[in-house]
């Protein structure tokens, strides 16, 4: 049995573990059970992989998508650790042969999805095996509360409970609200974890919100600017996934979709070109991408708002994952909004759950429906908004954010706000946003002549102002609570008692607004990367990735083809220098890289 950093620097090519690491293996290997809260890319899978080579029996990773079991176990496989993966992809037979193999000594981890827990064969197999560690991934998903709760979770606590002699185990996820942590460590059972709280700060992942006014013209642009880049385009609905794909292929992308619509052929045929890059772009619903361990993906945008923080942080966080900066870009419009209201009030049905819990989901969904759209408003930090959202302390500017990058000015809008409340009012305080901006600027519509909104005396009281100069000022007077944008079935505007002294002129009213943007929406690379030598590395990678039926990112990530560009290494102690490369992959691989390095050095 090798110690942690041997096998650290062996199998993982790393030669010191990142914060929290070590106290998660150090804590599972005595036997201590474990609580890890860890953003996405932070190195949580390193946390029970490490340990699982230490400890004398097999380790369960209980993951809930097929996916990211084939990505890992491929992964560990090219690093030379014997691994496997069991759930409903595989024949009968061959979940008969793994097992088989795994008594027969062949396997130290084995990835099964939580169903799997629950058949006579799987748990006959872990009963009558030597298991030392179950690593429970994506433990939110045990959570009702938050947003991708899994009822097969539920069933965990119970199979682990049947053991003569429990293994330790490790309860891991990138998101969890104070209420999903406590929810993990009471439906997971576990007993007296060490709990590990690394913080939630990606600091690669540059945040942006736009309101753009035409989502697909701001869509194409930031696609321009990152040709040949893998990134994510996440849609709310089945349709707009279409819709969007359809628009970004006729512009000349390589672009694939995936959403629960397709059969199951096509998603994992479409999945699999954008793992392998055989398609750069991927358009998708939220059914893609929880464990997608797709490490070079450089930007992700989303097409339409998602329902919450929780959502919008983890599918964000797809981006950047070997470290590399990486862009998270937000398009916001109204209408995102009223198509999350439908989902709220019609929800697929769930008979676990009973009529007063149904009613206290739908409460918490809109709250958290009220946090997602503060954050696509705010003129504060972005990145500060998401990590006191989770609970952790950070600096109000960040630098790396597109409002910390913007250069705002504090405007007294205190006669514009009188005249926007007045209009809220005097209209019965039962439009929206849109409609209030509409009768302000005194535009002409079909709706606001039948309602004889034409007559109201604010009715062009704003009239040269362009309409996202009227959405800023509101955002800002609902964001410091003078009025409120309600999160019923349709948004409404309604004032405030806040409001009345700037009615009455006793209260002047300040509202940042932008004067101009210091930075575009693209990160660069690194100066001293040598980008031709990179380029030819990344050829050498693909070729070698093609033979082996892998992923790109399996054979070496982006950040560490970055790293050997950087250092250009031409011996072997040289190239284990590099991070990410271990003692099998420079076998493998080491002369191939340095035959190349050297016709650039």
């Amino acid at each position: 049995m090798s110690n942690k950093y041997e096998i650290l620097k062996r199998y993982f090519g790393h030669s010191s573990f990142r914060n929290g690491q070590e106290e998660i293996v150090d804590s599972l290997f005595v036997g201590r059970d474990v609580l890890a809260v860890m953003p996405t890319g932070a190195g949580k899978s390193i946390c029970y992989q490490v340990p699982a080579l230490m400890l004398s029996g097999i380790t369960l990773v209980i993951s809930p998508l097929i996916s990211l079991m084939k990505d890992q176990v491929a992964a560990l496989k090219q690093m030379g650790i014997p691994a496997a993966y069991i759930n409903s992809s595989l024949e009968p037979y061959q979940v008969t042969k793994a097992l088989e193999y795994a008594r027969n000594g062949r396997y130290k981890i084995i990835y099964v999805a939580p169903e799997r827990l629950q058949t006579w064969e799987f748990k006959r197999f872990c009963y009558n095996s030597e298991i030392s560690l179950v690593a429970i991934d994506e433990a939110h998903c045990v959570s009702q509360w938050g947003p991708d709760f899994r009822p097969s979770y539920l069933k965990i606590a119970e199979f682990i409970e049947a053991f003569d002699t429990r293994p330790v185990v490790g309860a891991f996820t990138a998101t969890a609200t104070a209420e999903v942590k406590k929810d993990i460590l009471e439906l997971l059972q576990l007993n007296e974890p060490v709990e590990i709280t690394t913080g939630f700060d990606r600091p690669n992942l540059y945040f942006s919100v736009v309101e753009p006014a035409d989502k697909d013209v701001m869509l194409l642009s930031l696609l321009d600017e990152r040709k040949d880049r893998s990134g994510i385009v996440y849609c709310s609905t089945r349709r707009a996934v279409e819709e969007v794909c359809s628009l970004i292929n006729s512009n000349g992308f390589s672009v694939t979709r995936y959403h629960a619509g397709l059969d199951d052929f096509e998603r994992r045929q479409n999945q699999d070109d954008f793992v392998y890059d055989r398609k750069q772009i991927m358009v998708a619903t939220n059914a893609f991408g929880m464990g997608i361990d797709k490490s070079d993906v450089s930007f992700v945008i989303h097409y339409n708002m998602p329902s919450d923080i929780e959502s919008y942080y983890q599918e964000a966080g797809r981006a950047g994952r070997d470290g590399s900066d990486a862009d998270c870009i937000l398009l916001y419009g109204p209408k995102d909004i009223r198509t999350i209201k439908y989902f709220i009030e019609n929800p697929s049905e769930n008979e676990e759950l009973t009529e007063t819990e149904k009613e206290e989901l739908k409460e918490r969904q809109y709250e958290r429906l009220r946090y997602m759209t503060q954050y696509c408003t705010t003129r504060d930090c972005l990145r500060s908004f998401i990590l006191k959202y989770f609970g952790d302390e950070c600096s109000s500017y960040c630098g790396k954010c597109a409002n910390c990058l913007t250069n705002f000015e504090s405007v007294d809008v205190t006669v514009d706000a009188q005249k926007i409340m007045s209009c809220v009012i005097k209209t019965g305080q039962r439009y929206g946003k849109r409609m209030i901006a509409d009768v302000l600027r005194g535009k002409y519509t079909k709706r606001i002549s039948e309602e004889g909104l034409e007559a109201q005396s604010t009715y062009g009281a704003m009239a040269d102002y362009t309409k996202q100069e009227v959405y800023d000022i509101i955002d800002g007077l609902v964001r410091q609570g003078y009025m409120e944008s309600t999160l019923d079935q349709y948004s409404i505007l309604k004032v405030l008692p806040k409001s009345y002294s700037v009615l009455h002129g006793e209260e002047a009213v300040f509202v940042k607004m932008a004067k101009e943007q210091k930075r575009s929406h693209t990160n660069k690379n690194l100066p001293d990367v040598d980008s031709k030598l990179l380029s030819a590395l990344k050829l050498l990678r693909k070729s070698f990735a093609q033979k082996a039926s892998v992923p790109a990112f399996v054979v070496f990530s982006d950040a560490t083809l970055m790293d050997m560009s950087r250092r250009k290494p031409t011996t072997k102690d040289e190239f284990l220098e590099v991070s990410g490369v271990g003692e099998v992959k420079y076998k493998r691989y080491g002369e191939a890289f340095i035959e190349v390095i050297k016709k650039f050095k």
